[in-house]
């Protein structure tokens, strides 16, 4: 990977002659391709003929005639690992500012990069001390890197490899245990996906099923696990009231009497718990057996 160093020591080895700022920025440009492993194998007019890219000369160039055009630069190069693929930068000035366009050999579309040439020029103007020429390289080092190499490498992949390598990361995710979030998904399709819902309701109130949006968070604490705070016994505030009910019974609940219908004894109303005596610090549970005709 290059970087400002390398850069820099490969400008002050090749040893270019600058004419304006615009020159500076251009071969610092040439510089990081060549500090990235890329060779050379044409620049300047050579570079804009129509056969840069198609030609199959693979030798190495040098630096001379690189600036030879007015107002713009060109340059092609092969990477070492896949010489067959050619890369065309060409470089256009624009006022104060440098457009940096980058093709790779059968892509469709080339990438594109802005600079602001009087960011990265320094104040010296000319002479042997190359690093006092320019300021902020490792900026555009990066900026380049980012901007033009990395997408020249990932424009080569195909759309298709894309998705399945993305279907595949999700697919070895979720065969791992790794938990699906509950929120609502957006799909890449742009279809929104209810969430599944695992926890927050009881056998009191049943949650949704999967797939299915909730009518509302009731909060309930009841259920079957019954204990001194549970709902039958008043003691949380939170669950819902409905007009008409006691606390906690959802609308459509009845009593089930224990016994046949009808046969004296088993009156719903005789299965009720009778209030706390007073001065009794004791749970109901906990209380001795107590005696009377109605109790159970």
């Amino acid at each position: 990977m290059a970087t400002d160093r390398s850069v820099m020591a490969l400008i002050r080895a090749l040893k270019p002659t600058f004419r304006n700022d615009h020159d500076r920025v251009a071969f610092a440009v040439h510089a990081f391709f060549l500090a990235s492993g890329h060779v050379s194998t044409a620049t300047g007019s050579a570079a804009c003929s129509d056969t840069a890219l198609s030609s199959p000369s693979t030798d190495e160039v040098g630096i001379d005639k690189w600036n030879e055009l007015d107002d713009n630069y060109a340059f092609v190069y092969i990477n070492p690992e896949n010489a067959s693929k050619k890369v065309l930068v060409k470089c256009l000035v624009m006022n104060n500012k440098l457009l940096v366009d980058a093709l790779a050999n059968g892509a469709s579309e080339p990438v594109h990069l802005e600079i602001d040439v009087g960011d990265f020029v320094g104040e010296l103007q000319g002479g042997a001390n190359y690093s006092a020429q320019f300021k902020n390289l490792e900026k555009l080092v990066k900026s380049v890197d980012t901007e033009i190499l990395s997408k020249l490498h990932g424009s080569s992949k195909p759309f298709s490899s894309e998705i399945s390598e993305a279907s595949r990361r999700n697919t070895n995710d979720t065969a791992v245990g790794i938990s699906e979030p509950t929120d609502p998904q957006l799909h890449p399709s742009g279809v929104v996906l209810p969430p599944v819902y695992t926890g927050g309701f009881s056998d009191m109130f049943p949650g949704p099923p999967a797939g299915m949006y909730p009518r509302g968070d009731f909060g309930s604490d009841g259920g079957m696990l019954v204990g001194p705070g549970h709902p039958m016994f008043g003691g949380n505030d939170r669950l819902p009231g409905f007009p008409g009910r006691l606390p906690g019974v959802p609308p459509g609940a009845r009593f089930d009497p224990y016994g046949p219908p009808g046969v004296p004894g088993f009156e719903p109303n005789r299965f009720v718990r009778n209030p706390r005596r007073p001065g009794g610090g004791s749970h109901p549970d906990l209380e001795h057996f107590g005696g009377g005709s109605d109790f159970i």
